[in-house]
This record gives structure tokens, C-alpha cells and sequence, in this order.
């Protein structure tokens, strides 16, 4: 009886041993470092450009933790195009985690605006700006990114040219830029030769680069390398022009965002005057401004004064807005 129960503890002990290694692997499988690394590279590659077919090579990217939510949200038009702007904006988040914050956002500035007691216009005025908060976030992590790539690429440019010298290939060129480079830049090219390596073509992986960062200089230098590769010629004295190209659009536009930096700060201050102005004497006086909203002419007022601001803005951003 007693080597019944030594043999029950030794099954109990290889069973408990057995279950521990399969959570570990489990977790191995898909929360450990290495595999986070690698679905992040999947996922950074799916959000690419879609004109072949040799992007059934990599895994699309989730929308959703849920398969369920995945479903719904896949229904949602635009839905590819809003991931894709995630993409470009760096943040490590999905398509379900931003609407989640959107909704949320949205919902707390209902809550205030009622607490506040204010009138129903402004409630819905607070549930439209408190709403549109996460995606003001996204689009200023994405222009802030972009431009950095677009400081960085020119460097990034000039090394390829000095290892295209030095006898490297082009995909060893993307290569030797995803691993000297800084971020952001080294991330887009490192996905860029990954595709290669996963089987994709160079054009492909090319415009994937261009759809991922849609940056004109780097439009630029993927159409040069495209056709250079169709009609031959010097590859690397032609980036070097395209480098030297962007750096002096580049200093030409530094020179226009100082000179027009102070008609920015009026756009913004102009802008912003009656709204602010609005707010303070709603706090001081609640009830001055009741009458915009109860009277039919206060209505006219209002969408008068909305529509000539409106109209205001787009002018001035046209006038502070110079392409180089």
C-alpha cells in the first residue's frame, strides 16, 4: 500500500512539473520578449502598402485583442485606413483600444458638462471636442514623427550612398540603415528589409516604405531607386544629389517656419479669443449668454459668427501655410 502512495506522490510531483512547463511555454509562446519583438514586426509590416499580392507572406495586423470585436470592427468603413494612421503615429495602440479611448473620452466630457449644468449646446460641444481628444493626440504623434523622419532621412540617405560605394547591395544598404540609424527612420527600414527577407519584392517592400511613411522626400527616393533599377546608372552619386536636395528644402523651410511663426501664434490667439472669452463670462455671469440659445435671433448670431470663424481660420492657415 505504501509504494502505491510513494508512486501516487511521484505522478503528483511529474504532473505539477508538467503543468508549470507548459505555462511556461505557453507564455513563451506569446507574451515572452522575443515573441511581443516579432508580433510587432508582423504588425508594423501588415499596415503597408496593398498593391500585390505577395503580402499574404506576413500576418495581418489585429484590430482587436476579441475575435468577436474584430468582426464588428472589420463591418466599420475606413476601418484599414485608421490602423494605418495608428501605424504612423507610432503609439502602441490598436483600432479597438483607440475607439475604447474615444468613446471614454467622449462620455467624460458629457458627464462634466452635465455636472456643470451647462447648456445643451455647449454639452454637445463638450461631447464633440472631449471626443475628438484621442484622435488630436494621434494625428500630433504622427506629424511630430513624421517630421523627424524627415530630419533624419537625409543622413540616412548618405549612408547608403557611402556603402553603395563601399560594394554593398541595396537590400545590404537598408540593412546597414536599420542597424547605425536612430529611431524612427532605423524601424522603417529594418521592416523594409525584413520584407525583403520574407520574400517580398524590393518594389513592393519599396512601396510599403512610401505608404508606411508618406513623406514626399521619401517618395522621392524610392521612385529614383525604382527607376534607376529599370534603366541603370550611378545609384549612389544619385542619392547623394537627392540628400543634398533635401537639405536644402529642408533649411528653406526651417527659414519659412521662423518668418511666419508670428502669424501661427496670431492664427492661434485669434482663434481661441472667443471661445475663451465665452467660457469666463459663462463663470461669471451664467446667464448672460442664455439668450443666443433661447432666442431665434441669438441662433442667427451664433451660426454667423461660427461661419465667419470658420472661414477666418481657413485663411489664415492658407496664409501661413507655404509648400517648399
Amino acid at each position: 500500500m505504501d509504494y502505491f502512495y510513494y508512486l501516487f506522490i511521484a505522478l503528483a510531483f511529474v504532473a505539477v512539473v508538467l503543468f508549470l512547463e507548459g505555462l511556461y511555454l505557453t507564455w513563451s509562446a506569446h507574451r515572452s520578449p522575443e515573441a511581443v519583438r516579432i508580433e510587432k514586426r508582423l504588425q508594423a509590416i501588415s499596415a503597408s502598402w496593398h498593391g500585390g499580392t505577395e503580402q499574404d507572406l506576413v500576418k495581418q495586423r489585429l484590430l482587436s485583442d476579441s475575435a468577436k470585436l474584430e468582426r464588428l470592427l472589420l463591418q466599420l468603413p475606413s476601418i484599414h485606413a485608421l490602423d494605418r494612421l495608428l501605424i504612423q503615429s507610432g503609439l502602441q495602440l490598436n483600432a479597438a483600444n483607440f475607439l475604447g479611448y474615444t468613446v471614454i473620452s467622449a462620455l467624460g466630457g458629457l458627464m462634466i458638462a452635465s455636472l456643470l449644468n451647462l447648456h445643451f449646446v455647449f454639452l454637445l460641444l463638450c461631447l464633440v471636442i472631449m471626443g475628438a481628444i484621442p484622435l488630436l493626440i494621434v494625428f500630433a504623434s504622427r506629424h511630430k514623427r513624421l517630421l523627424k523622419i524627415e530630419e533624419q532621412l537625409p543622413d540616412s540617405i548618405d549612408l547608403m550612398a557611402r556603402a553603395l560605394k563601399a560594394g554593398h547591395a541595396l537590400s545590404g544598404t537598408l540593412q546597414m540603415v536599420a542597424e547605425e540609424s536612430v529611431e524612427p527612420i532605423a524601424n522603417e527600414f529594418r521592416i523594409t528589409f525584413e520584407e525583403i527577407n520574407f520574400g517580398i519584392s524590393m518594389q513592393n517592400a519599396l512601396m510599403n516604405l512610401s505608404t508606411r511613411v508618406p513623406i514626399t522626400d521619401l517618395r522621392y527616393l524610392v521612385i529614383a531607386i525604382l527607376i534607376q533599377r529599370e534603366s541603370g546608372g550611378n545609384l549612389a552619386e544619385l542619392l547623394e544629389n537627392i540628400s543634398s536636395l533635401i537639405r536644402a528644402r529642408l533649411k528653406l523651410l526651417g527659414t519659412i517656419r521662423v518668418l511666419s511663426a508670428e502669424g501661427r501664434l496670431s492664427a492661434w490667439i485669434l482663434g481661441c479669443l472667443p471661445f475663451a472669452m465665452a467660457a469666463v463670462i459663462h463663470f461669471v455671469n451664467p446667464g448672460y449668454l442664455n439668450v443666443l440659445f433661447t432666442n431665434p435671433l441669438g441662433h442667427l448670431f451664433v451660426g454667423f459668427s461660427l461661419t465667419m470663424m470658420v472661414i477666418g481660420i481657413f485663411a489664415m492657415w492658407r496664409i501661413i501655410k507655404i509648400r517648399v
